[in-house]
């Protein structure tokens, strides 16, 4: 069963006097384990498919399905559920908050959970611990350098144990080395956890890696292609050094 199914599914806005087709009728479906990016130039629809992938809008219409259940028979009760316990996200900018040490800003998206004090702690210890920072879990985000700091986003995606992770940009911030150092963490958590990721991406250094492209020209879907040059992951997660680098 797919993760994720749109069919036919057209977003509009209206700005102004003004409609706005976002998204014009766009077929397209998730499965378990991919690792896929949306890609295409500025204004082409691919953040509009992301909120709506993760159920953070509404297709205007059209039908979007998520784990086989369609998204508009679901209340919003039970859209909260979905989107806290199937997705993770994953920012451009981090979205980190300032006076939170790194396992505080992990354990955030917990809250909403019902765990125990001590079982975030854990949960939140466990997602540092694989992506490298356990050793950094009392550090504030302005003491972190920016690899490390999108490590620690990744990580509060994680803690949930979401089906799907949503990454909007996420190495547009970063450096080369940086940038391709969470490529293979991704990739690892991809290949040894079957977390599935999608993308939302302009970034080389990040398509080259993922295994299927799905490229939007004004709000339609132009091409899926799989993606031949896609390698397979590191034998472990590249470990964060004293000097802050991934």
């Amino acid at each position: 069963m797919n993760l994720v199914e749109f069919a036919s599914v057209t977003k509009r806005y209206q700005l102004g006097d003004v409609e706005v087709v976002a998204l014009d009728g766009v077929s397209f479906a998730v499965q378990p384990g991919d690792f896929v990016a949306i890609t295409g130039p500025s204004g082409s629809g691919k953040t509009t498919m992301l909120n709506l992938i993760g159920c953070l809008d509404a297709p205007s219409s059209g039908e979007m399905r998520v784990m086989g259940k369609a998204v508009s028979s679901l209340d919003e009760q039970a859209l909260d559920q979905l989107r806290s316990r199937t997705f993770g996200m994953i920012f451009q900018n981090f979205n980190l908050i300032p006076v939170l040490t790194a396992e505080e800003n992990v354990a955030l998206p917990l809250h909403l959970h019902g765990l125990s004090r001590q079982e975030m702690r854990k949960r939140s210890q466990d997602a540092l611990r694989a992506v490298g920072l356990e050793r950094f879990a009392g550090f504030r985000p302005d003491q972190l350098s920016g690899g490390q700091r999108q490590r620690v986003a990744v990580a509060r995606a994680l803690v949930t144990r979401p089906q799907l992770i949503l990454a909007d940009e996420p190495t547009a911030s970063l450096d080369t080395t940086n940038a391709i150092a969470l490529v293979e963490l991704m990739k690892q958590l991809n290949a040894d956890h079957g977390v599935t990721f999608v993308f939302s991406t302009h970034d080389d250094r990040l398509l080259q890696h993922v295994r299927r492209i799905v490229e939007l020209r004004d709000g339609k879907l132009s091409v899926t292609r799989e993606h031949a040059a896609h390698q397979e992951p590191a034998s472990s997660v590249p470990q964060t050094d004293d000097q802050g680098v991934l």
